[in-house]
């Protein structure tokens, strides 16, 4: 059960964010409460019962006049657990999908000074019963995410986290973020040094998708691929203005070549050879500008 708290006690606390999620949030709530002081429930302008189920299940609700998006959410949450000076907060989702008895092992590294986030990981020593199309498109996304964080876990997208007082005060997101909300994690934990553990998690699927998973995996590629604009302009743009330079050089030898070979200039490929040129180098050099600014924006990041 919830604990009392003193004027100088850091509580732990949970954050949850739910949208039309009356069926799941009063037991979620009432089993996440054995084990931490405050549960903190963000109704994300739901048009069911969620508020009230929540309140009268223990929670302190938070409420979004309209849907605004899990980014923001959890926003919200996180603001809230600032200001209740929070030693540690466990993310987790309101479907009922992840297993609050499982917090003292998410939260363990944490209290240990070992970790500054936790993930729980679906995939990591648990056979958990998860539909293959899921399996494919979190690993998917997983690597995807990893290869533009330059953080590798391995599970990318997974709800059920745990973050230390450093991590909560690093964590700010894109209020488009939406459900690349877990990807942006990883950005952030590079961005600010931040050391990263995995334990396992179960996950149980007592419900069909509400979205569509192909919709929402596209929605969090397009989130990765901003993530990777912002955070990492150098990749984002170097690489692309590299390859694309190079590829008007090689047209541009053989244009030398076709010359030697034939004393005849061909100007349509000289021309492209010329553009791509161009186009490389401005592509590369905005990549070099945007990183020295973003390194005096925030001298402690880097590539």
């Amino acid at each position: 059960m919830e604990q009392p708290t003193s004027a100088n006690h850091h509580p732990r606390i949970a954050v949850i964010a739910a949208f039309n999620e009356d069926r799941f949030i009063g037991s979620v709530v009432l089993k996440t409460r054995r084990y931490v002081d405050h549960v903190i429930v963000v109704d994300d302008g739901s048009q069911d019962q969620t508020a009230t189920v929540a309140a009268e299940a223990g929670a302190i609700v938070l409420r979004h006049d309209h849907n605004q998006g899990k980014a923001q959410a959890v926003n919200t949450g996180l603001r809230k657990a600032r200001e209740m000076n929070a030693a540690l907060v466990i993310l987790i989702d309101a479907d009922g999908q992840h297993d609050p008895a499982e917090i003292p092992a998410l939260i363990a590294p944490i209290e240990a000074g070992a970790a500054d986030m936790v993930v729980g990981s679906r995939f990591l020593g648990v056979r958990n019963r998860i539909p293959r199309w899921r399996i494919l498109g979190q690993h998917a996304l997983t690597l995807v995410t990893n290869m533009a964080s330059g953080v590798t876990i391995t599970d990318s997208q997974s709800g059920f986290r745990a973050l230390s007082q450093r991590a909560i005060n690093a964590m700010t997101f894109r209020p488009e973020g939406g459900f690349s909300l877990e990807s942006e994690m990883q950005f952030l934990a590079q961005q600010h040094h931040l050391t990263i553990r995995e334990v396992p998690v179960s996950v149980t699927y007592a419900e069909r998708p509400k979205r569509n998973p192909l919709g929402h995996g596209l929605q969090v590629l397009n989130g990765i691929v901003v993530l990777v604009s912002q955070h990492r302009p150098l990749v984002f743009f170097g690489v692309p203005g590299i390859l694309i330079l190079l590829a008007g050089i090689l047209l541009g030898v053989v244009v030398v070549q076709r010359y030697n070979a034939y004393q005849t200039l061909a100007v349509g490929t000289a021309l492209i050879s010329l553009l791509l040129s161009l186009i490389g180098i401005q592509t590369l050099f905005t990549g070099i500008i945007l990183h020295s600014i973003r390194a005096l924006l925030t001298p402690g990041d880097r590539e």
